[in-house]
């Protein structure tokens, strides 16, 4: 009597059939790895997505939200959480050195992917040249966003010491929605008024969200 055959293991099928014969279960099993006691690992990748829904909000989910997922401590939630990194990351077109800056939609497609799902607002300047070339980017701050947080010795303290001629400046609005505060028009008042005094201008400042993107200089507001 012949005996049937063991059904392959995820890793084993992927390596047979290739990943796009696995379901995505299967996929996210073999990047959490080995089960914890009395819990499969294919039963810890299944609860995860049943949790979040769908495998975009589980890579969105932030690490305190996937630990309380039973087998998920703080070494699986640190790696989704990468993984989620690497996976944005990939979908940002390089802000390249020397580059010239043409319009705000060039800023946007680069900070878009890179702040658009972050569940906190960050606030960013891109250093320019006298030509408008890319110098570098710079995170300036993290959490809520205005006027008295954002100093202006802060935002333009690299911007002075790498003799940048232009900055824009950046943020993301967590909520999606990019129409401009109250609080990021008096901002950028502010920051454009410490430009003129430092003798440094600024060309924009461009907000990021799920629904796309706001330039305060196409609106005429700079």
């Amino acid at each position: 009597m012949s005996i049937a055959p063991q059904p392959y293991r995820p890793r084993e099928r992927l390596l047979t059939e290739g990943p796009e014969a696995l379901a995505e279960t299967e996929l996210l099993a073999l990047i959490l790895g080995q089960g914890v006691a009395g819990q499969r690992t294919l039963a810890v990748a299944g609860e995860l997505i049943a949790r979040f829904g769908s495998l975009r909000a589980l890579l969105g989910a932030q690490p305190a939200e996937l630990r309380a997922v039973r087998g998920v401590g703080d070494a699986r939630a640190a790696q989704m959480a990468a993984l989620s990194a690497l996976l944005r990351r990939l979908q940002v077109p390089p802000l390249e050195r020397r580059a010239a800056v043409r319009s705000s939609a060039d800023i946007a497609a680069h900070f878009g992917p890179l702040l658009a799902a972050e569940r906190r607002e960050s606030f960013w300047a891109v250093l320019l040249d006298a030509r408008h070339r890319i110098l570098r980017r710079t995170r300036i701050c993290e959490g809520g966003l205005t006027a008295a947080v954002i100093h202006p010795r802060e935002a333009f303290a690299l911007a002075l010491r790498e003799g940048a001629a232009a900055v824009l400046f950046v943020h993301n609005h967590p909520s999606g929605d990019v129409r401009p505060s109250a609080e990021d028009l008096a901002l950028t008042r502010r920051l454009v008024q410490a430009g003129e005094l430092l003798g440094i201008r600024v060309l924009d400042h461009v907000i990021v969200g799920a629904e796309g993107f706001t330039s305060l200089a196409d609106l005429g507001n700079l």
